[in-house]
């Protein structure tokens, strides 16, 4: 990555070396995004309105929004509105016929619009999350998402896959971390953007020096605009007090005779009962409420995501034989037609909603009382144990002055564990507003609620839209005291950051004064609105109970609308809007 060394000031500092951050550097390298009419959206109110304004930091994206809930288009309403907007015109209708519409994003290369910046990320390489993974599972489990919705602009996952294996990649691709670890690790070189990437750098107790400026101490250095995209999956929720001292056993091998315990209910979980080797026993303790917190599982369809819908049939089965009175096969036995049994491998006892009541520990092993669901009380021994019963990231770089601007509880941060947890929903109902939380800094990824790199297009287009609307301000205000002999100092004092077309905006009819995410369900209210808005579950994937491979068939009967919006749009053209 980056060799030279860190600036002392620069324009704007991204926090992560993750997806949005590498997206965001890509723009903010002079790479801006227009709208191709060339091939035009299938919805023809956004092809209208595009084609007359393309650039896709110059439009007003409430405009361009108002009109999804109604559309009889697919369109998220559990997304940010900007965050479905760029997905939308990334990949046309994605989700009812994948592959069949061209990208009506086109990418032109203007120096004139860069913005000096570094990405500071703590990982070894770039990807972020993706390149250091804090659960032990294997890296060769296929992704929930599929390779063209985890393609970054400028350098596709397609292209790398073809360079890398000399053959097209096949459709319908579900890469595995690996390869999409690998991919990111090598989009910065790919693209030209290498030069502002720097790894394993952790910062810390970042501050605003002044209105218009923040401090980066741990660097020595100052900049004008700071984005937060260090996600909210990197790190695993800690255990009760109660349970704290299991993580003191061996981590898992595969020649210990005694059962590993998992406990948890979603992917992560899944994926560590995946990679356990054939031969590993497996005690599994999990939550079971389907009617009101089903398991993510739940939603896998069984060709599309075979093993995580094998590990979800063995959790019911469990369940049913547990807590039910269905009659079912026992969920220790294995049959040679369970593709759970070749995916996962090893015996399988799970427990549903079982609770540990005592913990005694025998050296490099510990005895277990559980509480059944049944309200039985039996005993386990086990040597090792993964609690993946959730994650969340941490803004524990910044201070608690900066912390505080941005809305954030600081009840949890204590002086022996100086950490902000963070969940997908902390800055939700802030950013149904704007992606600015506070004057100058700014959020994409996960941060925002939407935890997809499909969704990470429209943030990072915002911030730079804002940073470089702000840059020009602070450049013709300079001039202007330059010339009327105003100190520098006193520039300083009066930069107009982003935060200017936030508050004195307020009245203008310009695009930055409109507030980007208004909530296009029809709720209106916070507590509707965080209602409707993306499940955790599913870490915002919605099409689980989806074979994308089949939605192919699904084209005939979507010719018919995708016709009424074709002649819908020559009206359009015809008379005008």
């Amino acid at each position: 990555m980056a060799t030279k060394p860190i600036p002392r000031h620069i324009n704007t500092v991204i926090i992560g070396n993750g997806p949005s951050a590498l997206i965001l550097s890509y723009i903010l390298h002079g790479h801006v995004p227009y709208y191709n009419p060339s091939t035009p959206h299938p919805d023809p109110i956004l092809h209208k309105k595009l084609s007359q304004s393309p650039c896709l930091l110059d439009i007003d994206w409430q405009d361009l929004t108002t009109h999804f809930a109604a559309s009889r288009l697919s369109y998220s309403t559990q997304t940010l509105p900007i965050n479905v907007l760029l997905d939308t015109l990334l990949r046309p209708l994605a989700d009812t016929e994948p592959g069949r519409h061209k990208s009506c994003v086109e990418w032109r290369f203007e120096k004139d619009r860069s913005i000096e910046h570094i990405v500071l990320g703590n990982t070894p390489q770039a990807g972020g999350q993706w390149a250091d993974n804090p659960v032990s599972a294997s890296w060769d489990i296929g992704a929930l998402s599929y390779a063209e919705m985890l393609s970054l602009p400028g350098y596709s996952f397609s292209t790398h896959h073809t360079l890398q294996h000399n053959t097209p990649m096949p459709e319908f691709h579900r890469p595995t971390r690996r390869e999409v670890a690998a991919y990111l690790a090598t989009y910065p070189s790919a693209v030209g953007i290498r030069d502002s990437i720097y790894t394993s750098i952790s910062a810390s107790d970042i501050h605003r020096l002044t209105t218009t400026t923040f401090h980066i101490p741990s660097q020595a250095l100052t900049c004008h605009h700071l984005i937060l995209a260090t996600g909210t999956f990197s790190q695993l929720v800690p255990p009760r007090p109660l349970l704290q001292p299991l993580q003191s056993l061996p981590p898992p091998t595969p020649s210990s005779p005694l059962p590993l315990l998992v406990i948890g209910s979603g992917f992560s979980a899944a994926d560590i009962i995946i990679s356990t080797p054939s031969a590993r026993k497996i005690i599994h303790i999990y939550k079971w409420d389907p009617d009101v917190h089903p398991s993510p599982l739940r939603a896998c369809h069984p060709s599309a995501y075979p093993e995580y819908s094998g590990v979800y049939r063995r959790m019911k089965q469990a369940a049913q034989s547990i807590l039910g009175t269905a009659t079912v096969r026992s969920p220790l036995r294995r049959g040679k037609s369970d593709p759970f049994a070749r995916d996962c491998g090893g015996e399988y006892e799970g427990l549903p909603n079982t609770v540990v009541k005592e913990v005694e520990m025998r050296g490099g092993s510990a005895i277990l009382t559980l509480e059944t669901g049944d309200k039985k009380t039996v005993q386990r021994e086990i040597s090792s144990m993964e609690y993946v019963i959730g994650r969340r990231g941490s803004l524990d770089y910044l201070d608690n002055s900066l912390a505080a601007e941005l809305g954030l509880d600081l009840a949890p941060r204590k002086e022996d564990a100086a950490t902000i947890p963070i969940s997908n929903r902390a800055f939700r109902h802030q950013l149904e507003q704007s992606l600015q939380l506070a004057p100058g800094v700014f959020v994409t990824g996960s941060l925002t609620g939407d935890s997809l790199v499909r969704f990470s297009f429209g943030g990072c287009v915002y911030a730079a839209r804002e940073i470089l609307r702000a840059t020009k301000r602070g450049f013709e205000l300079r001039s202007v005291q330059s010339r009327i002999g105003i100190s520098g100092s006193a520039t300083e004092k009066s930069f107009p950051t982003t935060a200017a077309s936030s508050s004195s905006s307020s009245s203008s009819s310009s695009p930055s004064s409109i507030p980007i995410s208004t909530p296009i369900s029809p709720a209106s209210s916070p507590t509707s609105s965080a209602t409707s808005s993306s499940p955790t579950h599913t870490h915002g994937h919605s099409d689980l109970s989806l074979d994308r491979r089949k939605l192919s068939v699904r084209a005939l009967s979507i010719e018919h609308e995708v016709a009424r919006c074709d002649m819908w749009r020559d009206h359009i053209c015809r008379v005008g809007l």
